[in-house]
């Protein structure tokens, strides 16, 4: 679920790593002996989906290395209380990895969170939850890594592995014929935003065979989806939230996609304790 061999991934923790300790652990090198030994914990301190936790072997490594075991898997719902890892080391490393290592986690598990309960929210019905490109610079790849580990369809990864013909492409291109006739030559997946119901008309003419059906009102986006009656795919977006989805899923399209999943993630409550080794 979280590809820590990949180069983004290192680079993003190798980055973090030397921003928090520059040149040095000051308050750790002058109250910790350098010979001295330590253990800790990683515990949930609410309720979450966790996400992140296997990044830990890397950022220990970054610094020397330590002993780890994971207890938790990413994707895992756990209860307040619950313990996500156990490390063992020299105190020094261990204290100063602990905030990027907890950094890491409490965000990237604030996503895989609300992942999960947008996911919860559509049970039951045919839809797939998609996540965005709306993420923290940098960061996409843990984004959607941790989106994922909450149960989410990761959409495109970026400009370069998918066509998504939105209205400013439509307008840049002079129309939708001429769009989609303009990204025929793509080899992979393509998809068109249709505004008005002439456009929508007029996409299924082309032959689009996924349709982005945004800021629709529920009822509207129901109407619409029947209309369109399988001869494309489609997906909503647009002013969808906790709050609506269900509603919005009822309208009976194949995906929705919500950017709130990544811009609008709360980090979670998790807690590092520290104890000396006897």
């Amino acid at each position: 679920m979280f590809d820590v061999e990949h180069a983004d991934v290192r680079e993003a923790v190798e980055r973090a790593l030397a921003e928090d300790i520059g040149g040095g652990d000051i308050t750790s090198q002058l109250t910790a002996p350098e010979d001295l030994n330590a253990h800790g914990s990683f515990i949930a301190k609410q309720s979450l989906v966790l996400a992140g936790v296997e990044l830990l072997p890397l950022v220990y490594a970054v610094r020397g290395g330590a002993s780890l075991q994971i207890l938790q898997p990413s994707g895992t719902k756990l209860e307040k209380g619950a313990a996500i890892a156990s490390v063992a080391g020299r105190a020094r490393t261990l204290l100063e990895c602990e905030r990027v290592a907890l950094n890491f986690m409490q965000r990237l598990s604030g996503v895989a969170t609300l992942a999960r309960k947008h996911v919860d929210e559509v049970a039951g019905t045919k839809v797939k939850v998609l996540d965005t490109r709306k993420t923290t610079p940098g960061l996409r790849r843990l984004e959607k890594m941790a989106a994922a580990a909450g149960g989410v369809t990761n959409h495109r990864f970026g400009l370069f592995d998918a066509v998504l013909i939105k209205n400013n492409h439509i307008t840049a291109a002079g129309g939708v014929r001429q769009a989609l006739e303009k990204a025929h030559a793509f080899q992979g997946p393509v998809e068109i935003e249709v505004r008005t119901r002439a456009e929508l008309e007029e996409a299924l003419a082309c032959g689009a065979e996924r349709l982005l059906l945004d800021n629709l009102t529920p009822a509207q986006a129901a109407e619409w989806v029947r209309y369109i009656n399988g001869r494309a795919s489609t997906e909503l977006s647009g002013n969808i939230n906790l709050s609506n989805i269900r509603e919005y899923a009822h309208a009976g399209p194949d995906f929705i996609s919500c950017g709130a999943i990544t811009h609008s993630a709360r980090a979670v409550d998790i807690s590092f304790r520290l104890e000396l080794n006897q």
